[in-house]
């Protein structure tokens, strides 16, 4: 975890409501991931794989799938949530070269439909995440704020759902979470943040990874799932998802769909 420790790690993230950079792995290893992700692009409709990225890849990429288990990151997450941690969702953000693509300012807890406050994101960079190439920012002390107010833009170039927003906020205090390949940050589902569009020579590729307690229940949807990836479930609020069976599977996009027509009670509630 770099200079980072469990204890270190919690301060920093009660205090500000994110922290950054660690290590999760080597570069070589993030290389290795970033292929396997782009092989899968190589061999899918390009429109049909950008959804199935986004949303809820763990579902049915193997890969994807083990790396809400890499080891750097649940510890780190334990050091925040607990020694009870569970992978609620997961997704890759992906900005091309050039692209307008961007997300507008928002606090993740205010849409989700989840009860509690009990959750963390770890956004594991595979690419280098760069102002230059969109990284993401953060303005600190804002996961104190408990719901900021939201529009809906609809915009389509926002990689949010509903590109919603929040209305007023003070950019001068915001900070860039520069990460390189194999490296990640933690933020608070209140913390506000966003990010720009990508005007490097490069891909942004981002996995953000949605982790919760199990003591979080869904209060909208009319089921949930998730997935132990430490201590245990003494709730049995979630519905638990497996490892898929390959990459792209036909029963796993088939449970994944399922899931993503649950899902949208509460997104789009």
């Amino acid at each position: 975890m770099d200079d980072w420790n469990t204890d270190s790690i919690g301060r920093a993230y009660r205090e500000h409501g994110y922290v950054a950079p660690i290590t999760a792995m080597s570069p070589a290893e993030a290389a290795d991931c970033r292929q396997r992700l782009e092989a899968v692009e190589r061999a899918s409709d390009p429109e049909f794989i950008k959804g199935v990225l986004l949303s809820s890849s763990q579902f049915v990429l193997q890969f994807a799938y083990d790396l809400i288990h890499n080891r750097q990151i649940v510890d780190a997450v334990r050091a925040v949530l607990g020694d009870d941690a569970m992978c609620w969702r997961a997704g890759f953000f992906i900005k091309e070269p050039g692209d307008a693509k961007f997300v507008s300012w928002h606090q993740d807890l205010h849409y989700w439909g989840l009860e509690g406050g009990e959750e963390v994101t770890a956004w594991l960079a595979l690419s280098p995440s760069t102002p230059e190439s969109g990284c993401m920012r953060v303005v600190p002390g804002t996961h104190r704020v408990n719901r900021a107010q939201h529009r809906d833009t609809w915009d389509d170039d926002n990689l949010l759902s509903r590109g919603q927003a929040i209305e007023a906020v003070d950019e001068t205090q915001a900070v860039d979470l520069v990460l390189q390949p194999g490296q990640f940050s933690l933020h608070h589902g209140k913390t506000f943040h966003g990010s720009r569009p990508n005007t490097s020579d490069d891909r942004r590729i981002g996995y953000a990874i949605r982790y919760i307690t199990p003591t979080m229940r869904q209060t909208v949807a009319e089921k949930d799932w998730a997935c132990l990836v430490a201590g245990r479930d003494r709730f049995g609020h979630f519905e638990t998802f497996p490892r898929p069976a390959g990459n792209l599977d036909p029963a796993d996009m088939a449970f994944r769909q399922t899931t993503l027509d649950v899902e949208s009670q509460a997104t789009y509630r």
